[in-house]
């Protein structure tokens, strides 16, 4: 019943904003021919159509079934439009303020010219440009789910680590993070993405977790995709805060618990050794490589499966030790104060929000407000952090100046 109430609360919201900037529709088509008129002010209703009807179905019907991309539309594809309007509104609301202001003064003034210059005529200017103004960011906003969103970008760092053994010296390392299955809506573009990754042939393969967003039953139609990640010396895999179930409701909890084990089944399928609070040892000429794998661990509301000191044990004997853990938040929290041997620690989680800028050496996002580390290589001392801007997405289904990133490490002792 909540849900409900909350729901037709923003549908009412929506159609004072839909009203209000009609009016700006209206006058901009005031003088167009009759046939042009008629499509340009319906069509400004339909996307509003679409949006009250995935709502109302989002009130009345069980929003989990279903594929979990439609329930990402309905939701994100709401809020990208009506954020959209906004931006049209502030336009209407200055003309709107400036009339008003101008009525008031000459309501209560015996002289109608005592407001010097002429009112702003909306029809010349505001109007256009309120819409142009909310055009912008929902252009914006579609392109970056039509070409950003599958728009892969290789990643290639080079990492000199004083522990690494001569016998893994140059060894290549692919990183996926963050594939979100739940959310693809182009599965020949993701099979791209898979086949960019082999062109670089790795020899280790790392998923850093979120192979779904909800339920592990979104990957079931891509395991045949990704699948196709191989690697001569393994393909090691760790889980992501969205891979426990946490995220939907479930009936019972031996639903919820049958879930997760369906997802470390799925890795199993896909051929990746899920490294769930534990180490693998690679041994190359005697001399030896550590992975460890903990559960996700996140500072703040984050779930905190992760035991790294369990995960740790028996890798002493190890000259380097790489950790895989989902949450970057885990380095500072949990890495770095206790396992200052641990070289490399590679993360996903933050996507870099999707939404960004980077051009030479000039990054920025939203992101850095919320994360400390969110995107890139960071540094303490002799210990280095890797956060993968992600392969998939979550909520807008696209990606705006954030592409989605294959990362290539190679390894040289210095």
């Amino acid at each position: 019943m909540n849900r409900i109430m909350a729901v037709f609360i923003f549908i009412l919201i929506f159609l004072v904003i839909d009203f209000y900037v009609f009016q700006a529709v209206l006058t901009v088509s005031k003088n167009w021919s009759p046939l042009w008129k008629q499509v340009f002010r319906y069509g400004y209703w339909l996307p509003t159509l679409i949006s009250v009807s995935g709502l109302v179905w989002w009130s009345f019907s069980d929003p989990y079934k279903g594929t979990d991309y439609v329930r990402i539309y309905v939701i994100v594809g709401s809020a990208i439009l009506y954020l959209s309007k906004i931006f049209a509104v502030l336009f209407l609301f200055v003309d709107d303020l400036q009339r008003g202001t101008r009525w008031l003064v000459q309501y209560f003034s015996k002289s109608k010219d005592s407001l010097p210059g002429a009112p702003i005529n909306r029809a010349e200017f505001l109007s256009q440009a309120a819409l142009i103004a909310s055009a912008v960011p929902l252009g914006l906003s579609v392109y970056g789910v039509i070409s950003g969103a599958h728009d892969y970008r290789v990643k290639r760092i080079t990492l000199k680590l004083p522990n690494l053994p001569k016998s893994f010296d140059g060894i290549r390392i692919g990183q996926v993070s963050d594939i979100h299955s739940g959310s693809f809506w182009n599965k020949k573009a993701v099979k791209g993405g898979v086949e960019m990754m082999m062109a670089e042939k790795p020899d280790l393969i790392f998923f850093t977790g979120d192979l779904v967003n909800n339920e592990t039953s979104e990957v079931k139609d891509y395991i045949p995709v990704f699948e196709k990640l191989k690697a001569p010396l393994g393909v090691f895999s760790t889980t992501g805060n969205h891979d426990y179930g946490d995220y939907r409701p479930w009936k019972t909890q031996e639903a919820k618990q049958q879930n997760f084990k369906d997802l470390i089944e799925a890795h199993r399928l896909l051929g990746y050794d899920l490294l769930m609070n534990e180490n693998r040892i690679i041994t190359q000429n005697g001399e030896k490589l550590a992975i460890i794998g903990i559960e996700n661990w996140g500072a703040g509301r984050f779930s905190k499966y992760g035991k790294l000191d369990q995960a740790y044990r028996g890798v002493d004997e190890a000259a380097a030790k790489i950790l895989l853990s989902h949450d970057p938040t885990s380095w500072d929290a949990i890495v770095r104060p206790a396992h200052k041997d641990i070289d490399l620690t590679l993360s996903g989680h933050t996507h870099g929000f999707q939404f960004g800028v980077e051009i030479g050496n000039i990054k920025w996002s939203p992101c850095q407000y919320v994360y400390k580390q969110w995107a890139g290589l960071y540094q303490e001392g002799e210990q280095y952090l890797y956060v993968n801007r992600g392969f998939g997405y979550l909520g807008y289904p696209g990606r705006i100046g954030m592409p989605p990133e294959l990362t290539i490490f190679e390894l040289k002792k210095s």
